[in-house]
């Protein structure tokens, strides 16, 4: 039973309670992203107690299942589901990302029954024969850089879009364009720590979604973000804090000055 701890909170949320705190803001007008706004970007991260985002290897092992349910849950609203590449080595990600009943929840509110899929590569160390790909709900698009080698880009070309955001690596400013222009300002990222921190020195991270599981993990699991600092911590405001079982979950939005 998953429980609220802020104020006037409430015990026993169902899953309609849980879509509702945790729903995407209405796309903000930006004159630098008509149609459809400035993409909203939520990351969604699961955390020992003592910092460890991983046990044996995995992210898989931190969860309990109000942790899976909230993670569920969250796949059900987004545009796109939008991982790194090391994720994508790591954890496989095949098949469908949402399971029958969010397929069907989302038919209910008039959209595609799966979100887009899309993967942060700047070297594109991806294999196209994969289960991620040859599984895939819907065909794939790739974010990368013109310096990928051009062999590996057309291979992947057979299975995903491949798409160019910047020269030298991966640009958070082409990556939000791109999305804008596909009409997925609904972002849901899953991964891994440097996609994080890299959108955290561009400014372009707008929520975190972090379960801290009641587990202490041990080993050299990295942090959450890793990469370079933004030029100054960004700011965050609490949303909403839940418990179940001596686990957290809580969610953070970036402040507004």
């Amino acid at each position: 039973m998953i429980t609220s701890l802020l104020a006037g909170g409430s015990a026993g949320l169902t899953d309609a309670d849980l879509m509702r705190l945790y729903a995407y803001p209405d796309a903000q007008p930006d004159p630098a992203f008509p149609g459809t706004g400035h993409p909203y970007v939520r990351f969604n991260f699961v955390a020992a107690a003592d910092g460890s985002v991983t046990s044996n290897g995995l992210s898989a092992g931190l969860g309990n299942d109000g942790d899976k349910r909230i993670f569920r849950l969250l796949r059900r609203l987004p545009d796109i589901i939008l991982v790194g590449a090391g994720t994508i080595r790591a954890e496989g990600y095949e098949g469908a990302l949402v399971d029958d009943e969010g397929q069907a929840w989302r038919r209910r509110q008039g959209l595609p029954a799966h979100p887009a899929l899309g993967i942060i590569s700047g070297s594109l160390n991806l294999d196209p024969s994969s289960g991620f790909f040859s599984k895939a709900p819907v065909r794939p698009v790739i974010f990368t850089s013109g310096s990928a080698p051009a062999p590996q880009r057309n291979a992947l070309s057979r299975v995903a879009d491949v798409v160019i955001c910047g020269a030298a690596s991966v640009e958070t400013a082409a990556l939000l364009h791109s999305l804008a222009d596909r009409a997925v300002p609904k972002v849901l990222c899953e991964g891994g720590p440097s996609v994080l921190g890299a959108l955290t020195a561009s400014g372009a991270v707008d929520d975190l979604c972090l379960s801290i599981s009641p587990l202490l993990a041990g080993g050299e699991g990295p942090r959450i973000s890793v990469g370079e600092a933004p030029a100054s911590p960004v700011a965050l405001s609490l949303a909403s804090l839940l418990t179940e079982d001596s686990a957290l979950y809580i969610r953070y939005v970036k402040a507004r000055t």
